[in-house]
């Protein structure tokens, strides 16, 4: 990494005897969309909040290009975060939300005018500056919100679940926006999210936080297809994990292994595909069962399938011919399962 936007150094904070980060140890490249992702208290909020300052560490360091910002306050660091309530004056029109962190500063009216309008065409909300919140729907306040971080131009976006209040399809719409948007005023972007999806669609890396941990930090093809530990394969996507007798019967080995339901094939029948015999390929594994449940998703159907080797998988497979009454067919059938040995991922022992 030529150059650190951001550098975390031992990074502990406790709350009482809770300790809610436990030393983390990042680099976040300048121009990085970044993600925070993990389950509600595993501490990628609080990073968040000690990055920009709102909080002060128990332990470590707080670098941002360089500069260690560990103990100034909010306003000596060259951030802003946005929040996912947005923090918009609802008295003051588009124009003055934006314009305010500026005039703080002492800007100059004509140079806040000009900037904010810069701002609100970055957004694409132009005309929209004598509009109050109330007036504008939710995705026109996110990006009011937006646009008011951008025009102080700060070398690093901090974003706490932005998109959260927001319904699926204008989030989905948002996440494309968003990261657009990244590319365009290319400053480091760091997202917290709990959305597996929204941080594998936006991001250039994420960190798997779990229990003041990180867990696994890398891109988003590594994190899904490379998981690093049996949690980063359950939390991020779904994922079969194979374990010991289930293990060594298909696999002809012992130990934990990750295979995505996307990536096994489904047949309608279970000959051949035997639990001993499937371990005998050389590129592929192969299994037999029945199937327990199905659950039709519109564009693919999960299936639930109870191995003749013991343990369950799930098979996810898309609908390209199937309607729901033809999947629902398949409820108590006899199958067979083949997935390619390469996407059989071991997964280390955690202790």
């Amino acid at each position: 990494m030529e150059r650190a936007a951001i550098r975390l150094r031992g990074l502990a904070k406790t709350f009482g005897r809770v300790e809610a980060v436990a030393g983390v140890d990042l680099a976040i490249a300048d121009g990085e969309f970044f993600s925070m992702l993990g389950p509600s208290g595993s501490g990628k909020t609080t990073v968040l909040r000690l990055v920009a300052g709102f909080e002060t560490p128990t332990a470590g360091s707080v670098e941002l290009a360089g500069r260690d910002v560990t103990r100034l306050a909010p306003f000596e660091r060259d951030v802003h975060t946005v929040f996912q309530d947005y923090a918009l004056f609802p008295h003051m029109t588009v124009e003055q939300n934006i314009c305010y962190p500026l005039r703080i500063k002492g800007v100059p009216k004509a140079e806040r005018v000009r900037r904010a309008g810069e701002a609100l065409e970055q957004v694409r909300l132009a005309g929209y500056g004598r509009r109050r919140p109330g007036q504008l729907s939710g995705g026109q306040r996110q990006r009011v919100a937006l646009a008011r971080a951008l025009v102080g131009h700060p070398k690093v976006l901090l974003l706490d679940e932005p998109l959260g209040a927001l319904d699926l399809k204008l989030r989905e719409e948002m996440q494309t926006e968003l990261k657009q948007l990244q590319r365009d005023v290319g400053i480091t972007f760091v997202f917290v999210t709990h959305d597996q999806e929204e941080a594998l669609t936006m991001s250039d890396r994420i960190a798997v936080f779990h229990r003041g941990r990180v867990e696994q930090a890398g891109t988003p093809a590594e994190i899904y297809e490379k998981p690093a530990n049996a949690f980063v394969a359950g939390f991020v996507g779904t994922s079969n994990l194979l374990t010991g007798d289930v293990a060594k019967r298909l696999l002809g080995t012992s130990g934990t292994y990750s295979v995505r339901p996307e990536k096994i094939a489904l047949t309608a029948d279970g000959a051949g595909s035997g639990g001993a015999g499937g371990a005998g390929e050389a590129e592929h594994a192969t299994a037999s069962g029945t199937v327990s449940d199905v659950v039709y998703l519109g564009d693919t159907t999960r299936f639930l399938v109870d191995l003749d080797a013991g343990g369950r998988l799930t098979v996810l497979q898309q609908n390209l011919d199937a309607s729901s009454e033809d999947v629902a067919a398949h409820r108590g059938a006899r199958v067979g399962l083949r997935w390619r040995r390469r996407h059989t991922v071991p997964i280390p022992d955690s202790g």
